[in-house]
């Protein structure tokens, strides 16, 4: 085995690792913003935007 194929096996190794540990990772981080997309949307509805009084529509009266 020469030193090019060993560093290949723990190239191959490493790539593993970061692929394991990501995929311990990933759930936590798609919750996450699975739990922030909701709220924007929920955030976003005509409800929410009434309850906050912010659905009125604003008249621009412009001065002559």
């Amino acid at each position: 085995m020469n030193i090019e194929h060993g560093k290949q096996i723990l190239d191959g190794l490493s790539m593993a690792t970061v692929v394991g540990a990501l995929v311990d990772v990933l759930p936590a981080l798609a919750a996450i913003f699975t739990i922030v997309w909701t709220g924007i949307r929920i955030y976003e509805t005509k409800t929410v935007q009434r309850w906050l009084g912010k659905d009125k529509k604003r008249i621009i009266v412009e001065d002559e």
